[in-house]
This record gives structure tokens, C-alpha cells and sequence, in this order.
């Protein structure tokens, strides 16, 4: 009966003869936690401040529905509490959703912010990985080139 054979030690030998930087590993690592943190913070920003706009524009409706469904004494006294409700309910919408912008507005210029940041961070930390995978390279180069001779 044939026995499997036993790759665990060609997989380390292998493994070990690629060179491998953990330090820059970790360094990207952290770096991309550090980035989802202020990302995940401009998205809690965000949805916490249109919350409160939803928030404030239904208790607004709310109030003027309140106001509107009052008793009047003239047919026509009902005519002008729609009027006046639908003329507030368009200004409401136009204030509300002008804060809706401001809030996408400053997401969005932030999130550019971060993510130049990040490029510029990600960047530094593949250019120095990369200066040291040639430096470790070219120092085993070197000397697979010294035992040849």
C-alpha cells in the first residue's frame, strides 16, 4: 500500500524561500483598519444628522396635519387650511431636502479627504515594501550568484 506523501516541509521550504515582510503586512493592515474607522465614523455622521432632519420634518407634517384638522366655520375656511398646509409642506420639503444635500455634500467631501489620505498612506507602505522585497532580492541574487562560483 502506498503511503501519501508528506508536502508540509516543501510548503514550508517554499514559503520560506519567497521573502515575506509580516512588519508591511500589519503596517497595510492597519492602515486599512484606520481607514474603515474614519469611513464607518462619516457614515454614523451622516445618518445621524438625516435622521434628525427626518425627524424634525415629520414632527413639522405632523403639526401642521394637527392644524388642519380643525373645525372651521366657513366652507371656504377649509379651502385656505389645505392651501396653507400644501404652501408649508413645499416650503418644509425645500429646506429639508436642501439639508438632505448639505448632509450627502459634506459625506462625500470627506470621504474624498480620506480616501487621498489613504492613497498617499497605501502608497508609502508599497513603495517601502517594494524597497525592501529588491533589497532582499538582490541581496540573494548576490549571493546565489557567489555560491554558482
Amino acid at each position: 500500500m502506498q503511503k501519501t506523501q508528506d508536502f508540509s516541509k516543501v510548503m514550508q521550504d517554499m514559503a520560506a524561500s519567497f521573502p515575506f515582510d509580516a512588519k508591511a503586512f500589519q503596517d497595510t493592515f492597519k492602515t486599512s483598519a484606520v481607514l474603515g474607522e474614519k469611513m464607518t465614523k462619516v457614515a454614523l455622521e451622516a445618518a445621524e444628522k438625516s435622521n434628525e432632519i427626518s425627524s424634525k420634518w415629520a414632527k413639522e407634517t405632523i403639526a401642521k396635519v394637527g392644524s388642519l384638522a380643525k373645525v372651521r366655520e366657513e366652507p371656504t375656511d377649509y379651502s385656505k387650511a389645505v392651501s396653507d398646509f400644501a404652501s408649508a409642506a413645499a416650503e418644509m420639503a425645500a429646506e429639508n431636502l436642501a439639508a438632505f444635500a448639505e448632509v450627502a455634500k459634506k459625506a462625500q467631501m470627506e470621504t474624498v479627504e480620506l480616501m487621498l489620505a489613504a492613497g498617499k498612506d497605501f502608497s508609502e507602505d508599497a513603495t517601502a515594501a517594494v524597497k525592501k522585497a529588491s533589497t532582499e532580492a538582490t541581496a540573494a541574487a548576490k549571493k546565489a550568484a557567489a555560491s554558482v562560483k
